[in-house]
């Protein structure tokens, strides 16, 4: 036989990557019974063993690690066909990953506008800074923050970020005058867990000494950060560009000009081919012009490159999705 069971072949893949065959029966639907039986009968066709079955764990034999290498990059490659083919007749919700700072921060101000001039597609977001595989088809595209290495997916350069510490006008009124760096020893100075260097980077672009940098409340997220900051708790180490709203209408001020470009920044990423489903390009052109409406578009330019550059890197499709808004570090 040339062609084993499609079915088969999709069980096999998903078992693969998950190294559980619970795993796999739980995103495809299927009882794990299901899934033992379709790889079992695959092992019949190929009169080949794929899988170790010992003490309730599957382990894949040599042969099906370098079967299962194969029969993703082909699975990939139907997958961005059909997309190519079914792009300008996409229905169904535009489903994306977001990282929640940028989804509460920056997405969610301006979506309603997204809404009024795009009634007919209709959008699901998930909101985690957990990864994911895009081999699943559950999602059309994620918006992530990195440096566009992403093997096997296209990704557009959307924004950097530019990190400054911010405040409210209440915490910069409530002590002695902020009048140099140096002055943010007497203020509480918010940390976020993941992000520990935050303030110490600060500090040294500043060229500020004897400030302790870890003193002051550690929060677990760059969301609950920022709430804390809105609340008068302290400053924060944190985006200009995510916070713009907030600085243009006088919720948090930036008492020091001192700023921590990123070489980094925010892309839209897709699967090959998914690019061209007319949906993931009417958002993606919306949020170009959301970006170049920015009063500081100009810091939000791409330190590698032009807005808009298109990146596609080539390889086999591993999981990807949103960026830890822990590792959106300057």
């Amino acid at each position: 036989m040339d062609l084993p069971p499609l079915d088969g072949l999709r069980v096999f893949e998903a078992a693969a990557r998950h190294g559980s065959f619970n795993a796999a029966a739980a995103e495809l639907n299927l009882t794990p019974s299901a899934v033992s039986h379709r790889i079992r009968t695959l092992e019949d066709v190929l009169r080949v063993r794929l899988f170790d079955r010992a003490h309730r764990r599957v382990l894949l034999t040599p042969e099906g690690a370098r079967y299962a290498v194969s029969v993703a990059d082909a699975l990939a490659i139907l997958r961005s066909a059909t997309r190519r083919l079914s792009a300008d007749r996409a229905d169904g919700p535009l489903a994306m990953t977001l990282s929640p700072a940028f989804a509460l921060r920056w997405l969610l101000p301006r979506l309603a506008r997204f809404q009024r001039r795009h009634p007919e597609i209709e959008l699901r977001f998930v909101s985690t800074s957990d990864l994911h595989d895009f081999r699943t088809g559950d999602l059309d595209l994620a918006v992530r923050y990195g440096r566009g290495d992403w093997p096997g997916l296209e990704a557009e350069w959307l924004m950097a970020l530019d990190a400054t510490a911010v405040c409210t006008p209440e915490v910069a009124a409530d002590g002695p005058p902020l009048n140099a760096p140096a002055d943010v020893a007497h203020r509480v100075r918010i940390h976020i867990e993941n992000r520990p260097d935050d303030w110490r980077m600060w500090l040294l672009a500043a060229g500020v000494e004897g400030v302790d940098p870890a003193a002051g409340p550690v929060f677990e997220s760059v969301p609950v950060a920022l709430e804390a900051a809105l609340n008068h708790i302290g400053m924060v180490i944190a985006d200009r560009q995510l916070l713009a709203r907030d600085l243009a209408e006088g919720r948090l001020v930036e008492p020091f000009d001192v700023h921590m470009p990123s070489t980094a920044g925010y892309y839209l990423v897709s699967p090959p081919g998914g690019a061209e489903d007319r949906r993931v390009r009417a958002f993606r052109d919306w949020v170009r012009e959301e970006i170049a409406a920015m009063p500081d578009a100009g810091s939000a330019a791409n330190p590698i490159g032009s807005l808009g550059r298109k990146v596609e890197i080539r390889g086999s499709i591993l999981s990807t999705g949103v960026e830890s808004d822990a590792d959106a570090q300057p």
